[in-house]
């Protein structure tokens, strides 16, 4: 049984923990009870802590501290919705704990862990029982008695995780929403299965190999004859982004000139892989996009004759997962301060974008509810602000927290005005004042003018639920009010009535409708008709938004 653990030791950890997540973030995904498509737990996790094992794959840490550190800086940078941030809290706390440290015993580990639970306890405002913050708070309070019953590090981990999964099965109790659905808390979980495969790792047992695509797209030479070849060559290729252009165009266009088409997308970068007759053409609008970094090219012909010859295929060294990892960055060009306020909004659709830059918006960060930034994009988008002090608009409750870290990791003054909606947000805007001299007296404004706003959305149901009373299917659509679940129904046009109806109930005197895209400019004109019926006296907007997920945002003052 494993004593102590080294900075070598605690890097395959994490490592072995990332791919653990990995491999089960869909089943952690299904437990999240809101059928909305969201940034779910599962995805979130998995994302946050490939970050850290991407930059430990490039490091030999000497020590525990070393190898600690570098864990908590990339989990803090890399972190994606709250249930990525409370990791990357917990993992901040092991760092602290571990400082100066080149191994660790078993009391140390669950020092380590009970300042994890402490440093994510004093970052969340109001700590909710029944989530991961209960099972990472009693599995550590174990770690501390089994420490004392014996020093062994394997003995200590192994015990935090016993009561840890005693505690995920009360969390059920805890909380109703979880209670009516029947399971357990999704953060949980991740945070659970992520200790598990620590734990593994220092048992010896060999890291699971992880394929998110569920097999690489990758043809069977053996299999195929040239007859059965449309396009020639096997194209793979990895662009850096240097814009939020959005790569849909550039989706079009390569499926007009191949098949087989694979695209992986992160904030940075995407992987593409495709078949066609014409690779340069591909990587020619590809740099369109941003800067071509990789790329492998492999004529099928060929090697499908290679194989039919029992020869051994010429080919390229396949571009694996890693390949799409964070490389070490230039530093980025802080912008020099030109004025006293700048902003920030996060958001997704060139429409939304537009309107905030219409409002004084500095910088966009592209995300929003199926796609929670990280904290290191919101943070180089702070740093591009030319001002001094930067107002953060999330406009979503899942990218708060990862907003908030950005405190502290720059000489700017991050202010972040927590908006949990694009209707909140346009009203903080439209609710600033600039000759203010105090900034916190600019964002409790701000946050004030945009708690007054009533936020309507229409999207569909990713999964089927039974929530609060309503018995939904997937592919529902569904009407939410304030993130609250109004009504569900196989007709747009039905939910749309219904906003309507409680628009006219709430004496709205400003409505701004943003349709989404796939919804035409007939189909948004005659959405707006039944709120001009119901609210004949009100001032009325009816702007693209071009969100995805949404069909309709509507904002109701």
């Amino acid at each position: 049984m494993t004593e102590r653990i080294s900075g070598g030791a605690f890097k395959q950890m994490v490592l072995f923990g990332a791919a653990c997540i990995t491999q089960h973030k869909q089943a952690i995904n299904d437990l999240n009870v809101f059928p909305v498509p969201d940034g779910d737990t599962g995805t979130n996790m998995s994302l946050t802590i490939q970050t850290a094992a991407a930059e430990l794959r490039r490091s030999q840490p000497a020590t525990l501290d070393q190898a600690a550190k570098i864990t908590a800086s990339a989990l803090l940078r890399g972190a994606r919705g709250n249930s990525g941030v409370i990791l990357s809290l917990l993992f901040r706390g092991m760092s602290k704990s571990f400082k100066g440290a080149d191994e660790a015993d078993g009391t140390a580990l669950a020092e380590a862990m009970s300042e994890g639970v402490t440093t994510a306890y004093n970052a969340v405002m109001k700590p909710a029982e029944g989530t991961v913050l209960t099972v990472s708070r009693l599995a550590a309070k174990r770690a501390v008695e089994a420490a004392q019953e014996d020093n062994r590090v394997e003995y200590v981990l192994a015990e935090a995780i016993k009561t840890g999964y005693a505690t995920l099965a009360e969390t059920t109790d805890m909380n109703p929403v979880l209670k009516k659905a029947g399971v357990v808390d999704a953060g949980g979980k991740g945070y659970l299965i992520i200790l598990e495969g620590m734990l593994r790792s220092l048992r010896g047992e060999e890291i699971p190999e992880v394929n998110e695509e569920g097999g690489r797209e990758k043809a069977d030479f053996a299999a195929i004859g040239d007859e059965d070849i449309t396009f020639t060559f096997d194209t793979v290729f990895i662009v850096r982004k240097t814009s939020d252009k959005s790569i849909e165009p550039f989706r079009a266009y390569l499926n007009s000139i191949g098949d087989s088409l694979v695209i992986g997308e992160d904030d940075e970068a995407f992987k593409v892989h495709v078949h066609t007759d014409i690779p340069g053409a591909a990587l020619t609008e590809a740099q369109k996009y941003g800067d071509l970094e990789v790329a492998k090219i492999e004529n099928m012909r060929i090697q499908a004759d290679q194989m039919a010859a029992g020869q051994k295929t010429i080919s390229a060294d396949d571009l694996t997962d890693d390949d799409m990892a964070p490389r070490e960055a230039p530093e980025t060009a802080v912008a020099a301060p030109e004025k006293r306020y700048g902003f920030l909004a996060v958001c997704a659709g060139s429409g939304l974008a537009e309107a905030f830059r219409d409002l004084g918006v500095d910088r966009i960060v592209s995300g929003g509810q199926t796609m929670n930034p990280s904290t290191e994009s919101v943070l180089h988008e702070v740093e591009q602000t030319p001002s001094e002090v930067v107002f953060v608009l999330p406009n979503n409750k899942n990218i708060i927290m990862a907003a908030q870290q950005c405190v502290g990791l720059t000489d700017k003054e991050v202010v972040v005005v927590p908006t949990t909606s694009i209707p909140q947000g346009i009203t903080a805007m439209m609710n600033v004042d600039p000759e203010e001299e105090n900034p916190q007296v600019i964002a409790q404004t701000m946050a004030d003018a945009a708690a007054g706003v009533t936020t309507a959305q229409i999207t569909y149901a990713a999964r089927n639920s039974d929530f609060d009373g309503f018995a939904i299917n997937e592919g529902d659509y569904l009407a939410l009010v304030d993130g609250k679940l109004l009504g569900t129904d196989r007709s747009i046009d039905t939910l749309l009535q219904q906003l309507a109806a409680l628009a006219a109930e709430k004496s709205a005197e400003f409505i701004t409708l943003f349709y989404g895209e796939g919804v035409s400019d007939e189909e948004a004109e005659a959405a707006s008709v039944y709120f001009r019926t119901a609210c004949p006296d009100c001032e009325l907007s009816l702007l693209p938004g071009g969100q995805p997920v949404y069909y309709y945002i509507v904002s109701m003052e």
